[in-house]
């Protein structure tokens, strides 16, 4: 007699690989598995023993966990490979998922040795691949792939139906941008955040206020810096309250976004001419490297000879670093394409103009990206040096100016501030290369990062 139950917690790692062998789940990432691995039940069977007949109701999907079966075909499916064996990974019992909603089985199915199955009711298995937009329709993919090439199933039979959700291809930016949002925060990693901010913000107080480590002994403590930032009446003048903490974020995020797009409207054609072009590298890239270790602060003096205005001096400082960042990272993306893609786009008739603009740039856009997410960090460390030297307002001029004061709260607020400032221009950056590179997104979603 048949033996079914639910799946034991000692038989989940062998569900999980049983599935990882699966066609259909191959692919999938381990979270995903472990979704469908709870819908799983076992049941076993005896040598010879009949597991369901062609004409049965087709109300669950198998996957053979341990052991052999034999599927054999009713005649009138007209397959081209009527009689096949399965083991561990095999999937069958699939006719529900056939377009039309066949709901009777197209085959015979004997264990041939002692076997183990997994069993998936049919409805159950599509509502969680419906609930998954971007997992889901890959599986149901890889279910039709299977079912015609392992299978061989006339074209008009093995056509697997849609899912009832959107599909990945006809997912937007920002769907896709919200799924991995939901994926992240089902994770651990927004706790495990949290928690390390706990265990600094801890690690300041108990240093500071508790323990008086000689180290610290002139730093202020977060509860000072924390009343200081957040009172109406600020002891050294500045918190949320004040008109002028305003001022000094909003000239600092101007300053940066002017050097930000200066450097990337340079940096990135100079990039991919350096990557794509031997002749333009051997000439350029030697002055380049030559230029590119030189420190912000070397370049101050000579940055207030070139530039009359001192607010275009703090900018051009800002934007050094970062075009040589975006530079960099953007001839590296180009470097990284394979070379085949260029041979394969050449053999099909592609000029080296259309090769440059079909192959070349969107090849190098994930690492044009990453150089853009690093470069804008870098504009805002090479601001605070500039604007500490010789800047009037801005976060810069805020830290330097309370050190000479002898403000140490304003000063960590000032940095507070650049570090929340800073995270949330680079998320910017991030959020744009998303909308540019849709199918990107899918394949972190895809792999649920």
């Amino acid at each position: 007699m048949t033996a079914s139950a639910s799946l034991p917690v000692v038989e989940a790692d062998d569900t999980i690989a049983a599935l990882r062998e699966a066609t259909p789940f191959k692919d999938a990432s381990e979270p995903f598995l472990m979704r469908v691995a709870a819908l799983a039940r076992i049941s076993r069977y005896a040598a010879g023993e009949r597991i369901y007949a062609a004409g049965d109701v087709a109300d669950d999907i198998f996957v053979v966990m341990r052991g052999c079966v034999e599927h054999v075909f009713k005649p009138e499916t007209g397959a081209r490979e009527p009689q096949k064996r399965l083991r561990k990974g095999g999937v069958f019992g699939w006719a529900g998922l056939l377009l039309g909603g066949e709901t009777r089985r197209l085959a015979t199915v004997r264990a041939t040795e002692p076997t183990t199955v997994l069993r998936f009711d049919t409805d159950d298995l599509v509502a969680l691949l419906e609930s998954e937009p971007v997992e889901g329709p890959n599986v149901m993919e890889r279910f039709a792939t299977m079912i015609q090439r392992e299978f061989t199933l006339p074209s008009l039979l093995g056509q697997v139906r849609r899912l009832a959700g959107p599909r990945t291809d006809e997912m937007s930016s920002v769907s896709l941008t919200m799924y991995r949002l939901s994926l992240w925060l089902k994770s651990p990693r927004p706790y495990l955040m949290l928690f390390g901010f706990g265990v600094f913000l801890a690690t300041w107080y108990l240093a500071v206020e508790v323990w008086k480590l000689p180290r610290f002994r002139e730093m202020p403590g977060i509860t000072a810096v924390v009343k200081e930032w957040l009172s109406p009446s600020p002891t050294y003048g500045l918190s949320i309250y004040t008109p002028e903490y305003y001022e000094h974020i909003a000239m600092s995020v101007w300053r940066v976004a002017q050097a930000f797009f200066l450097a990337t409207l340079l940096g990135v054609p100079v990039g991919l001419l350096l990557g794509w072009s031997k002749a333009f590298k051997e000439y350029v890239f030697p002055v380049f490297e030559l230029l590119r270790p030189i420190p912000v602060l070397a370049w101050v003096p000579l940055a207030i000879v070139m530039f009359t205005a001192t607010e275009s001096a703090v900018v051009y400082l800002a934007f050094l670093a970062s075009f040589f960042t975006t530079a960099l990272n953007t001839m590296l993306g180009v470097e990284s394409i394979d070379e085949s893609y260029i041979r394969a786009a050449r053999c099909l008739g592609a000029n080296r103009r259309q090769t440059f603009r079909h192959v070349i740039i969107p090849g190098a856009l994930p690492f044009i990206f990453t150089g853009l997410q690093i470069s804008i960090g870098v504009s805002w460390f090479s601001l605070v040096a500039a604007e500490m030297v010789s800047g009037q307002f801005g976060l810069g001029y805020v830290i330097n100016t309370s050190y000479m004061m002898v403000r140490y709260p304003t000063i960590i607020i000032g940095m507070a501030t650049l570090g929340i400032v800073g995270y949330t221009t680079s998320a910017l950056v991030r959020i744009a290369g998303d909308y540019l590179m849709e199918w990107r997104v899918r394949e972190l979603a895809l792999s649920e990062r």
